[in-house]
């Protein structure tokens, strides 16, 4: 039997047992899946007993191995208590994510908030669409992130809203009718493009998805180009080169949600959820949440 234990290898088992899995724990350690399955034999190596079993497609922890993790989480909190007493706490780093459509004008607003709230933690961002960022909260690698909700049932605390405009290239005129009507858009999966469908194709045109892009750079490309018109949010100002069009169908707006992973502190998720409200709350032109649904998950 082994004569001490790798502190990281047991972290790595309290992260599967509070991940629920391999492949989200592997994201919130920041390590391949390969090499967190590579701690586990190891600790399995060293200690001589197994700690895993498979459950169908799944894999448990073995009696012997709810044993070992019980002594992994004693063993993490009384080294990290001795760091913190020491005052050695290991630098922290609060893992942001946004939207491109949101990222130019709340992100500033969240690194003063954070910076403020958490000075001695350093900050990283993810710029993304709102569904990997999603999917990014939920695997442990992104700590919260603003995503857009076009259904407005998604999960997280909505923070306001953003207005929902139609955009061409100056100077564009839509074709005749009974032509195909072009439109600009994301790809798939993407709530914006099946708004913009719904309600153009409610008005009995053909829509033809012209050109699809997965960043925003390159729909804003395509729509400047010419080649038709966009629905995006408007959250003030208009993209450079680019008009609204007035004479299509009213889209609404889309709601701007917080996500934030499981077991993020509550103090840096009030944090980021203040400033995003006070965000909408400086600009009067935006819609605001009410504030009894400020603090409400799944509003």
């Amino acid at each position: 039997m082994t004569n001490s234990l790798d502190l990281e290898h047991l972290r790595t088992l309290v992260a599967i047992a509070e991940c629920g899995g391999f492949g989200k724990a592997a994201a919130v350690r920041h390590i391949s899946q390969p090499a967190l399955s590579q701690h586990v034999r190891l600790l399995e190596r060293g200690l001589k007993r197994k700690l895993f079993e498979r459950d169908g497609r799944n894999m448990r922890f073995t009696h012997e191995g709810e044993r070992v993790l019980a002594e992994a989480r004693r063993i993490i909190e009384v080294h990290d208590a001795s760091l913190r007493r020491l005052e050695a706490e290991p630098d922290r780093t609060i893992v942001v994510g946004s939207t491109e459509h949101s990222a130019e004008q709340i992100l500033p607003e969240m690194i003063r908030a954070l910076r403020a709230a958490f000075p001695d933690c350093a900050t990283r961002f993810e710029i993304g669409r709102s569904t990997q960022l999603a999917e990014a909260v939920d695997k442990g690698a992104v700590d919260f992130a603003f995503v857009l909700d076009p259904s407005g049932r998604g999960a997280g605390h909505l923070v306001g809203r953003l207005p929902l405009v139609w955009y061409a290239a100056r100077g564009w005129r839509p074709r005749e009718n009974g032509e195909t009507w072009p439109l600009i858009a994301f790809e798939e999966p993407c709530g914006l493009r099946e708004r913009a469908l719904s309600l153009l194709t409610g008005q009995g045109r053909h829509v033809e998805v012209i050109a699809q892009s997965t960043t925003l750079e390159g729909v804003l490309a395509g729509v400047r180009a010419g080649l038709g018109v966009a629905l995006l949010p408007s959250a003030g100002g208009r993209p450079p080169g680019l008009t609204a069009c007035t004479d299509l169908p009213d889209a609404g707006t889309t709601h701007l949600r917080l996500v934030a992973r499981r077991g993020l502190s509550a103090e840096v998720e009030r944090t980021a959820l203040s400033a995003g409200v006070d965000f909408f709350a400086q600009r009067p032109h935006l819609q605001l949440v009410p504030p009894a649904g400020n603090a409400a998950r799944g509003a």
